[in-house]
């Protein structure tokens, strides 16, 4: 059974929690103990319709303030898909929680209001959305039945997000549908209050839509550490264990290793005791090459005719999460797999404005969700792929020495 992961963002109180809330239950799957919350609270508000929010929005915090706060995640399952969803805040101080949820997705679902139109945050996501390079991007204008189900005023929002993705000159696969979360109209039933659209349900869109079929990105294996056993069954044993960050890895392979340069063929692929041909992305297992070779935690296998990068200067673009504010000259570790170093802020070239990301600003200093193309100066080469070619082995984290805190994620650009 195919695993559909979607992110979900809009502005505050556009609708998001409830919007699934709705996907959950006309699809049947809700608990019986979600059920009886659903009812308990939608009698506590005396309301007419149901208080699906109540899914998602699971801190005490937002319950209170009717918002939802952190990233919430939400599994359910139909006969045909397995859905993970991360509900993200919408308010703009929580876009960092935005860029953790969307991290894993494919598709994002971004919600704007039939009363308001298009806002800063919606842009903003969008443009993360962009940033993130995911697969598709669904926007449900919502609380269609506020404004009488009007036609026009649909068609005018939906010029807007046409004029809003062509500005970026996006290729990303879009749909546009109208959508009352509350009433359940479109969500998961056709709405008989909107015959004028044509188009697929939200739920319809969701069960149709096909992952992208990417190129074979090349291979990228994190050497996590070093087996050297004496054993009964392992005479002589050298292993190097990791995962496969892309690409893939086949027995007769001819590897090159970073960031020694030395080249050698694979000679074993094990997972425990069983041996394999061929290992592929996400799989963490242990290799055996034909040449001892002094490879190390961090070390970097990779096919010899397509290395990476191996610069030590790289220009990226960052998504500040920390409160923090950062200026040129700054001192921090880059992670990325296993390998940690120091880094310094060489360079501050653009801080991104979501409702109009291709023209740059100039900005001597870095805030809190902040979006911001900087050039780095790495301590040592970073191995690193563009992040729209390969992007697992184009992202990475910004770590503060003094505080261990995560202050930012970076996209190789």
């Amino acid at each position: 059974m195919e695993i559909v992961r979607i992110s979900t963002a809009g502005s505050v109180d556009d609708g998001k929690s409830t919007l699934i809330g709705r996907l959950l239950y006309d699809n049947n799957a809700l608990t019986k103990e979600q059920e009886e919350l659903v009812d308990q609270k939608t009698r506590e508000k005396g309301w007419d319709d149901l208080d699906l929010s109540v899914i998602t929005d699971g801190l005490v915090a937002e319950r209170e303030q009717g918002i939802t706060i952190d990233v919430a995640h939400i599994y359910f399952s139909t006969d045909t898909r397995k859905f993970i969803i991360s509900d993200s805040p919408g308010h703009i101080e929580y876009t960092r929680n935005m860029v953790t949820g969307a991290s894993t997705a494919e598709t994002s679902i971004i919600l704007v209001d039939a009363r308001k139109g298009l806002l800063e945050q919606s842009y903003r996501h969008f443009y993360i959305s962009q940033l993130l390079n995911l697969d598709s991007v669904v926007f449900c204008v919502n609380k269609m039945d506020l404004i009488d189900y009007n036609e026009d005023a649909f068609i005018e929002i939906a010029i807007q997000i046409k004029d809003m993705v062509h500005s970026l000159n996006s290729e990303i696969e879009y749909s546009i549908i109208p959508v009352s979360s509350l009433k359940g109209d479109n969500v998961v039933n056709r709405s008989a209050h909107t015959p004028w659209y044509k188009g697929e349900t939200l739920n319809e869109l969701l069960h149709s839509q096909k992952k992208e079929t990417h190129k074979t990105a090349p291979l990228r294996f994190d050497v996590q550490q070093v087996i050297h056993a004496q054993e009964k069954e392992f005479v002589d044993y050298r292993g190097y264990a990791g995962r496969v960050v892309s690409g893939e890895i086949s027995i007769g392979d001819r590897i090159t290793t970073l960031p020694s340069l030395k080249e050698s063929v694979v000679k074993e692929i094990r997972r425990y005791t069983d041996t394999l041909e061929t290992a592929h992305a996400g799989d963490s297992v242990s290799l055996s090459l034909a040449d001892d070779i002094d490879i190390s935690r961090g070390a970097l296998i990779c096919q010899a005719e397509n290395l990476p990068d191996q610069s030590t200067q790289i220009q990226a673009t960052l998504v500040w999460m920390d409160e923090k504010t950062v200026t040129t000259g700054a001192k921090l570790l880059l992670k990325t797999g296993s390998r940690e170093f120091p880094v310094k802020l060489q360079k501050i070239l653009s801080t991104v404005n979501p409702e109009a990301p291709l023209e740059k600003m100039s900005a001597t200093s870095i805030e809190l969700n902040d979006i911001t193309e900087v050039e780095l100066k790495l301590s040592q080469p970073g191995y690193f792929d563009i992040y729209r070619t390969n992007k697992k082995n184009g992202v990475f984290i910004l770590i503060d020495p003094q505080s261990n805190n995560t202050v930012a994620v970076g996209f190789v650009n």
